[in-house]
């Protein structure tokens, strides 16, 4: 071994913790004992181990509420279960309970070594694929959004480029879409990022309540004005404001703000004199304003005014090949607080969560993914935790060729490859095991993944 690996073994049995010790540290692992699960969790949460051996009969706490309360902890120790008295049932709930493996006992020593080499390579690969996805977000991603699609590539490198001016910036695209992220990118990267950032909806706040919030009030000016007031322009002084959803703006409000752009100037209700303001504006909308404006609904000289520079934000579905890398990126945004384990998902959920076509944009697809992570019982969302919708149409996706192939005999053959690979993945790749779940003989699981090109 290049490195000395800490290992934990837990067992009511004196003699088996002391035949285990002597094993694993003639293979060169730091060994350390305990009799039972408590005294197993206190060791596993005081210090970091590479591996886990608990045996699941014991007395004061047991392997399985060991492995609750050891999950619970949020520790990422490898845990490889053993028992005498277990069946394929507790095997199972084990590994739902986020062991790695199971060894029945008594066991030879080579099956534990081997057990244990796969499970350090099986974490070796994991944190060489924590590398590589870390490396691919921060290649990916800008103040939050991620994006490798050339589209989203193109909108990083005109922030880059207008961050630092004044320019009025309109931004349109379907809602979910991440507009306001734009907005707070442009921000956040120019020389007014230590100054506000004012966020209004001009859809949210009623008509009779938006000039006020908008420039302010002066104490009197109407009934419940009992003090003076400052407007949200006059909050964002020095600084950005972004005015989502403008296409709702009510026309009288429009003229108000065209002149507050122009002359770089508000005025409070029921004020007499003018209030000199410095703020870059930033205007969204779902609608086209250009058919607003067309149709009266909206000044064609403010359209002019916002439209300076215009950045339009696909939705989705135009960019495929962005939802893994949000996928991920959503995982490690929700999975601290909800207290999750949940580092990935599984092919076939990838596949669904990719063939969707996101009406709601990337704002669904967040939801959806800490919907999934809530259901999800292992580390990896895995198709079943999807909505149902979702898993109707990858399932009839594996199962009908391409082409059309309706062939039953075909269908059946590719059910068959895809449950034989569900369950090995399931044990970890032990095909005893998995011939159990499969409830077929171990040669016949031999010879249908030959037959199937399984490794």
């Amino acid at each position: 071994m290049n490195e000395e690996k800490k290992i934990l073994v837990i067992d009511d049995e004196e003699n088996m913790r002391h035949m285990l010790a002597l094993l694993l540290e003639k293979e060169g692992y730091l060994v350390d004992n305990a009799g039972n699960g408590k005294q197993g969790l206190d060791l596993a949460v005081e210090n970091f181990y590479d591996l886990i051996l608990c045996d699941l009969k014991m007395p004061v706490m047991d392997g399985m509420a060991f492995l609750e309360k050891f999950r619970d902890s949020k520790q990422e120790s490898t845990v490889i279960v053993m028992s005498a008295y277990g069946t394929m049932d507790t095997a199972i709930q084990a590994l739902k309970r986020g062991a790695y493996d199971y060894v029945s006992k008594p066991f030879k020593a080579d099956e534990i070594l081997l057990t244990l080499k796969k499970a350090e390579e099986r974490e070796r690969l994991r944190k060489e694929n924590r590398l590589l996805q870390q490396s691919m977000r921060e290649r990916y991603s800008y103040a939050q959004m991620i994006g490798r699609s050339p589209a989203m590539q193109e909108i990083f490198a005109t922030i880059d480029k207008v961050a630092d001016y004044k320019t009025s910036v309109l931004i349109t695209g379907e809602s979910g879409t991440g507009k306001e992220l734009i907005a707070r990118a442009i921000h956040y990267n120019s020389s007014r990022a230590d100054k506000p950032l004012v966020t209004v909806n001009c859809g949210a706040i009623p008509e009779t309540l938006l000039e006020s919030e908008l420039f302010g009030h002066k104490k009197g000016s109407f009934t419940d004005a009992i003090r003076d007031k400052r407007g949200l322009f006059q909050e964002a002084h020095g600084g950005s404001i972004f005015l989502d959803e403008i296409g709702e703006l009510p026309r009288p409000l429009q003229v108000k703000l065209l002149r507050a752009l122009q002359e770089e100037e508000i005025k409070r209700v029921g004020d007499t004199q003018s209030i000199k303001i410095d703020i870059r504006v930033m205007a969204a909308t779902t609608k086209d304003l250009a058919d607003e404006v067309k149709g009266g609904r909206f000044r064609d000289d403010l359209y002019y005014r916002i439209n300076v520079l215009h950045i339009t934000v696909p939705p989705l579905r135009e960019r495929p090949e962005d939802i893994a890398q949000l996928i991920l990126h959503f995982i490690d945004k929700t999975r601290e607080r909800l207290h999750s384990k949940v580092d990935g998902v599984s092919p076939a959920a990838g596949r669904a969560l990719q063939s969707y076509l996101w009406p709601g944009n990337v704002r669904e697809l967040e939801n959806f993914i800490e919907r999934a992570m809530v259901m999800a019982a292992g580390e990896t969302i895995e198709l079943g935790d999807l909505p149902p919708a979702l898993q109707a149409k990858v399932e009839t996706a594996d199962f009908v060729a391409d082409d059309a192939n309706l062939s039953i005999k075909e269908a059946s053959k590719r059910l068959e490859r895809t449950l034989i690979s569900k369950a090995l993945e399931q044990t970890g790749g032990n095909r005893t095991q998995a011939a159990k779940i499969l409830e077929i003989s171990h040669p016949a699981l031999l010879y249908k993944m030959k037959a199937y090109g399984i490794d």
